[in-house]
């Protein structure tokens, strides 16, 4: 299963990056991906703290799996095993006409248990769209 958001911001993507992997200043826009603890290097340990749209908040371990300035942003995390759930988040960054950029947040899900998470998923795409929206407003504003 695929999640997806994109969303178009009136900056380059070099400063679209800037915000996005600030993660000591996400607390201050972010909705959605409140906290963000560990090194942006590929391989190393993230620790994420998610908040839904009802306020509850959950921490979740991610693997990061490929960085690459200011084009893309992948994260991993797993449930158990690979084969109950998996998930690849990603961001992705691209040049378009008048020095704007598009921005795609998605998520590749697998595994047995993701036929069972329909309200999670649901409050995951809203957690996309609420944060695509919070950046495109942070950085706008400069």
């Amino acid at each position: 299963m695929q999640l997806r958001a994109e969303i178009e911001i009136a900056a380059p993507p070099d400063r679209v990056w800037q915000v996005l992997v600030g993660f000591a200043e996400y607390p201050e826009w972010n909705p959605y991906v409140t906290t963000v603890e560990g090194q942006l290097t590929e391989g190393a340990e993230l620790t994420l703290t998610l908040t839904s749209t009802d306020g509850s908040e959950r921490r979740q371990r991610a693997t990061v799996v490929k960085v690459d300035a200011p084009r893309c942003l992948r994260y991993r995390t797993r449930f158990l095993m690979r084969r109950l759930f998996e998930g690849e988040h990603y961001f992705e960054l691209g040049a378009i006409d008048g020095g704007r950029t598009r921005f795609v947040q998605g998520e590749d899900l697998s595994g047995a248990l993701v036929q069972h998470m329909g309200p999670r998923l649901t409050a995951m795409a809203r957690g996309f769209v609420g944060m695509n929206e919070a950046l495109k407003k942070r950085v706008e504003r400069g």
